[in-house]
Order: structure tokens, then sequence, then C-alpha cells
């Protein structure tokens, strides 16, 4: 809650027009807590193509007690390697395999209209679109950390590319 009131805090120069967030209840309570520090409302699309990974067999366990079991290098391949395969989950390939085309097909055209567009997701997912958008190597995204909170702002021109980038730490006002 308080990472995103700061977050909150870090857009209240842009007047959002329109949000996507994922299906998950975290980025409702995120998106709720967003536009209370704004004091305004705007149209908010949720999506399961926003959604973090599907850790699969994983999913739910304490993420410390796992990297006990498994090792740490096994771990950080399981957390942020990008093809690196999870029994009955995904990788963060198949991540980028669903939000890269949900972000082409309905957030695209929102900017490319010139309206600005929050996007509340999750580690993965937001990696996956910041590999895409920054056009990434596939070793290279397995090093990219993203805060919890962190805003980071993108221009993008007429043609849907990215014309600079600012990151907005969460941790300052």
């Amino acid at each position: 809650i308080e990472e995103a009131k700061l977050a909150g805090e870090k857009i209240k120069s842009f007047p959002i027009d329109i949000s996507y967030i994922s299906s998950l209840k975290r980025a409702r309570q995120t998106i709720d807590e967003i536009k209370r520090v704004l004091g305004r409302d705007f149209p908010t699309f949720e999506n399961k193509a926003l959604d973090e990974r599907d850790y699969g067999i994983y999913t739910g366990q304490n993420k410390w007690e796992i990297k006990e079991k498994i090792g740490e290098e096994q771990f950080q391949k399981l957390r942020r390697g990008w093809n690196t395969g999870i029994p009955k989950g995904e990788t963060l390939e198949d991540v980028f395999n669903r939000v890269v085309p949900y972000y082409k097909t309905q957030i695209v055209p929102n900017l490319k209209e010139g309206k600005n567009v929050l996007i509340i997701a999750h580690g993965n997912s937001l990696r996956a679109l910041v590999k895409y958008l920054d056009n990434i190597s596939d070793e290279d995204v397995e090093r990219l950390e993203i805060a919890t909170g962190e805003v980071i702002v993108y221009q993008i021109n007429e043609e849907g590319k990215v014309a600079s980038k600012e990151i907005r730490h969460s941790t300052t006002i």
C-alpha cells in the first residue's frame, strides 16, 4: 500500500487517461490506491495477459525454502531465466509471448492517440514488456531488476516506438 502511495505521488503530474492492470488482486489494490492519491478516476481495463508468471509447481510456496531445496544457481535460473521451464508453469519467454501482443493490440493504439496510459503489472510481466520496449537481449533480461513500486515513464512516438525513458524510484518523492 505504501509503495502504491509513493508511486501515485511520482505520477501526480501526469493526467492519466486510461489504465491497464493484471487480473491479480494486488494490481487492483495498487490501482485503487493510486487513484486515491491522484484524487481522480479513469477507465481501467483488467486482463490476464498482464498477470505475473505462472510458477507452476512452485506457486504458493515460500521462495526462500525453494531456494534452499534447489540451490542458488537453479533458483536464479528459475526466477530470472528467459527460457527456464517450470513444470506446469511458464518461462519468461511465455510471459513475453502473452504480454507483448496484448501491449501491441490494446495499449499501443491509445498511445498513438496521445493518451497517457498507466500499466500496473508484476515483476516478470513488466520485465517482459521492458525487454520488448528497450530491445533487451534474452541474456540481459535475466539481469533486469524492476523494484516493487518503481515507476518507469516512457514517451512513445507516433510509430509506437520508445522516444524516451525515465525511471522514477518510489523510495523518494
